[in-house]
């Protein structure tokens, strides 16, 4: 097998991880292709919502046209029990809530447009390289293997990395083990401009308005067999829930179910020589607290800055800084969003928050600001209570 072409970096797959990476290494004079297996617009299961955080790293990027102008301005959680806490973000800080497909496609068009080699409907089947990774192979349209040669490759081809799992680096822990059953809706009553999360035993439920007015809907549990049903799952759910049965009687499908899971994807590493992971392909957690979109594009953000250092000073630590820098911006969010999934699994653990919640209900205010990263100058702001 020949090397048919060669840039100074290649990223396999195309999502918010990839092209924000690609983006930005383009902006720097980087020669960049990205590969991805679909064509763009596709859609993706998502809550569909990007967060204040998320929304700050777009601004920081000049691309927050992307996520569209449908503000989301906080969030409502309820637990068993009656338990119903809503806080708004403060004056002039907003979510956004967008389909996904439009999503991606914005900032793989950014990218586009900044430079980088855009090829579809391409299967990265593996990394290339002794020791030290230089390369992919890719399968193209024509179903013809080519090797592709990189000084570096950046992997951000989603939580099944074919990349990272055949290299060692990925699988599927043990436990936790959920699936998610998401699917739009029309005609869904009681919406408001703040998304929600119904929190129970075994299981949650994420509703969000979406714009044409559509609402996203998506279960969270760890009851395999009830997958196997994903839409009567779906309604049985709906319907058994006090705070939803009436808003969604008469509410109309608007597209099939999808299922995703087993959700958590662990990595050993943030890479190797050669090579670094960004997005989901570098770990992935239950999108509990909706800042699933922040650790992808901040990721692919260190993942850039890390793949420009090597370019200029050498491959064989940039996996390791790379670690180094995920630790330091994602480890306390990651303790935090453990304890919540933890919470959320046990029955006890429901009953307990639920009873600290009608108690304390600033301590749920204080989570929904630190699950959106709300910042105000570098500080935590304060939610407004509805």
């Amino acid at each position: 097998m020949t090397t048919s072409k060669r840039f100074d970096v290649v990223i396999a797959g195309g999502g918010p991880a990839g092209a924000v990476a690609a983006l930005l290494l383009s902006r720097a004079g980087a020669r960049v292709a990205v590969f991805d297996r679909a064509r763009f617009p596709r859609h993706k299961l998502c809550g569909d919502t990007v967060n204040p955080g998320t929304m700050a790293i777009l601004r920081r990027l000049g691309v927050e046209q992307s996520a569209g102008t449908f503000a989301i301005q906080g969030m409502v959680v309820t637990g068993e029990g009656g338990v119903r806490i809503a806080g708004r973000y403060p004056d002039g800080i907003s979510g956004r809530a967008v389909l996904r497909r439009d999503f991606d496609h914005a900032l793989l068009n950014a990218a586009a447009g900044a430079g980088a080699q855009i090829e579809q409907e391409v299967l990265v089947r593996g990394a290339t390289g002794e020791g030290t990774v230089d390369g992919v192979e890719i399968l193209g349209r024509a179903r013809r293997m080519e090797r592709v040669g990189a000084r570096m490759v950046i992997v951000a081809d989603g939580r099944h990395s074919r990349v990272a799992r055949l290299l060692g680096i990925a699988r599927h822990p043990r436990k936790p083990r959920r699936w998610a059953v998401g699917a739009y809706f029309g005609d869904v009553r009681g919406l408001t401009a703040c998304g929600e999360m119904h929190i129970r035993r075994g299981k949650y439920i994420g509703v969000a308005p979406l714009p044409g007015g559509l609402t996203n809907a998506c279960v969270v549990t760890a009851d395999r067999r009830a997958v196997r049903d994903p839409l009567r799952l779906l309604h049985a759910t709906l319907a058994g829930e006090p705070e939803l049965s009436e808003r969604f009687t008469g509410a109309r499908l608007a597209s099939p179910p999808v299922v995703l899971g087993p959700l958590a994807v662990e990595c050993s590493a943030a890479g190797m020589p050669g090579l670094l992971l960004a997005g989901d392909a570098a770990g992935f957690i239950d999108p509990m607290t909706g800042d699933g979109l922040r650790f992808a594009l901040r990721g692919a953000e260190l993942a850039a800055r890390e793949a420009l250092h090597a370019l200029e000073h050498g491959v064989a630590d940039a996996h390791v800084r790379l670690e180094c820098a995920r630790r330091r911006e994602f480890g306390a969010k990651w303790r935090f969003n453990r304890a919540l999934r933890l919470m959320a699994g046990s029955p006890s653990g429901v009953r307990v928050a639920a009873r600290a919640a009608a108690l304390l209900p600033s301590s749920v205010e204080q989570a929904i600001l630190y699950a959106g990263d709300v910042q105000i100058s570098g500080r935590a702001g304060e939610l407004i209570r509805t």
